[in-house]
Formats: C-alpha cells, sequence, structure tokens
C-alpha cells in the first residue's frame, strides 16, 4: 500500500492547478474546470515530467480521488425527482442513453476506434458528460489519452450546446417547458444545462436539471452492464472487476441518502463545489499523463464520432421533447 505521506506531493501538485480552473469557471461561467485542468496538465507534461516524489500522487488523484467525486455527483439526484417526470420522459431519457450509446459504438467501430474510447464517447455524450467518462473509465482502464480526448470532446460539444440549443428553441417557437425538456435530454454536462436553461428562462431550467438528473441517474446500470462485460468478455488470467464497482454503489447510497432526506441547502453546495474540484483535480492528473503524438496518431476519427453522437442525442431529445410536449 502507498503511504499518504507518499501520495501528498503529487495529490497537492494536482491540487493546485485544479483549483485554478475551478476559481475561473466562477468567473467565466462559460470556462469548464474540467476541460481548464485537463489542458492544465497537457501543458505542464510538456514542460515538466513526473517524478518518482509525484508519481503516487498523480496516480491516486487520477483514479481515487475521481471516483470519490462520481460518488458526490449522486447528492444531486432524487428518486422521487425522477419518478415525477412521468413515463413518457422517463421512456425518453432511457431512449437517448442506449441508444446514444449503441450508435456511438457501432460508428467508433467503423471509424476504427478501439473499444474503450467509443465507449467513453458514447457513455460521455449519452449520460453526463465527464463524470460518465471518468466514471466508465473507472471500470475499463481505458488509455489515459483515450480518457483525455472523450474528456475534452464532450465539454467542447456540450459547451456549443449551450447556444445552440437557445437559438433554435427560438426559432421554433418552442414553449420554455418542451425547449427545457430538450435541453435535459440532449446536453452533456449537468452545468451545460443549467446554462442553456437560464438562457431560455422561464420554467425550462426546472425541467432541463430534472429530465438530465434523471440521465444521470442511469449512470449506475451502465456501469454494472460494462463491468458484467468485461467480467464475461476477459482473459480467465486477468483480474476481474466487480460486478458493481465501489464508486457504483457509493453513487447509489449518495442517491438514496437525497432521496430519503433533505440535506441543507449549504451542504449541497459544499458536495457540488467539492465533487467539482476532485473532478478537476482528477482530469489534471489525467492530462499529465496524455501523450500528444499518440493523441494525434488517432487522427479525426474522435472528433467525427463527437459530433455524430451530439447530432443524434440532439435530434432524439428534440423529437421526444416535441411529441411530449
Amino acid at each position: 500500500m502507498v503511504s499518504i505521506r507518499l501520495r501528498t506531493p503529487g495529490v497537492v501538485a494536482c491540487l493546485a492547478p485544479a483549483l485554478l480552473a475551478y476559481g475561473l469557471s466562477r468567473v467565466v461561467p462559460a470556462a469548464s474546470p474540467l476541460l481548464v485542468a485537463i489542458l492544465l496538465g497537457v501543458v505542464s507534461a510538456a514542460v515538466l515530467s513526473t517524478t518518482p516524489r509525484t508519481a503516487p500522487g498523480e496516480g491516486y488523484a487520477a483514479r481515487t480521488l475521481l471516483r470519490a467525486g462520481v460518488v458526490l455527483l449522486g447528492l444531486q439526484l432524487s428518486l422521487q425527482q425522477v419518478a415525477d417526470l412521468g413515463p413518457g420522459v422517463i421512456a425518453l431519457i432511457m431512449l437517448v442513453v442506449v441508444s446514444g450509446i449503441g450508435v456511438s459504438l457501432a460508428v467508433g467501430r467503423m471509424l476504427g476506434l478501439p473499444w474503450n474510447h467509443r465507449l467513453l464517447i458514447g457513455c460521455g455524450f449519452s449520460i453526463c458528460g465527464a463524470a460518465a467518462v471518468a466514471a466508465i473509465d473507472g471500470v475499463v482502464d481505458a488509455e489515459e489519452e483515450e480518457t483525455a480526448s472523450a474528456v475534452a470532446l464532450v465539454v467542447v460539444f456540450g459547451t456549443a450546446m449551450i447556444g445552440i440549443v437557445p437559438l433554435v428553441a427560438g426559432l421554433l417557437h418552442l414553449s420554455p417547458d418542451v425547449a427545457g425538456l430538450w435541453a435535459g435530454a440532449s446536453i452533456h454536462e449537468v452545468a451545460q444545462v443549467v446554462a442553456a436553461g437560464g438562457v431560455v428562462g422561464g420554467s425550462a431550467l426546472a425541467v432541463a436539471v430534472v429530465v438530465k438528473l434523471g440521465r444521470v441517474l442511469l449512470l449506475a446500470p451502465v456501469a454494472a452492464w460494462v463491468s458484467w462485460r468485461r467480467r464475461t468478455t476477459g482473459a480467465a488470467d486477468t483480474r476481474q472487476p466487480p460486478l458493481v464497482p465501489v464508486f457504483v454503489v457509493g453513487f447509489l447510497a449518495m442517491v438514496l441518502l437525497r432521496t430519503w432526506t433533505t440535506p441543507p441547502h449549504a451542504v449541497l453546495e459544499a458536495a457540488a463545489a467539492t465533487q467539482t474540484i476532485l473532478l478537476a483535480v482528477a482530469m489534471f492528473a489525467l492530462g499529465r499523463g496524455v501523450r500528444i503524438d499518440r493523441m494525434r496518431a488517432a487522427g479525426a476519427a474522435p472528433f467525427v464520432l463527437a459530433a455524430l453522437a451530439t447530432g443524434w442525442v440532439s435530434a432524439l431529445g428534440l423529437a421526444g421533447a416535441l411529441l411530449l410536449g
């Protein structure tokens, strides 16, 4: 076991730029702290190599702290909120997630991308952005370049949707409820959904956030499915992952806690901030392990898949919103 003393230098080295990225996002809401953190990690890795002193902490941040951030994400979601959406919206959420992942896997295969890479992109674009990428990476143990590119793509395309959804909603004269439903069913990150819902105005924000959190809830069964698939298709001599990873159990426990209790608003705000900082720390650590030449070797295929996944999820979300609206 690596002691806390050995991990501390690397964790501290990752925490400082993560706090910088988080602070920037508070001043400039459009600046995603996860994207900023991972970019800082890539740049720093090109200037300073990982040392034996910081390596244990960087590895701890990229795995354990990342999973802790996913666990805290569960506090944002109540099962009652999802139940209140009604069967039609719940069916739309499931269709967006399942078909989004399926289309990404199929198209990614035609583009020549490896299974882990296209799975990370599919889950990130269909479920809940960087948090989903982080959670699924914790199950499949993908290459650092694959995780980094999936996070960057999901943040870039999701940020673009903040402007696109309100613009198109206005052109189509959608009501705030329908526009909010579309935003919640289509946009990748929770923070991006909040931004888009706020631009639309009216009741759009409340509808968008609840629908989005319904997608977040599917992170647990998808992670369990990925773990089960890895167990059943892995080689006999490899270490098999648990059917339901421990951090997914923690995520579900937080969901149940939020369902059965009403934590004070200050607690929820603190948990949300802590979750973002933990994920930013992990993103910086992941960025430190990125090799630009290997990412360049992947070519345009990840970008093409990201564009197609965004288009699919957005079109399906809009069709469902119009039908249910």
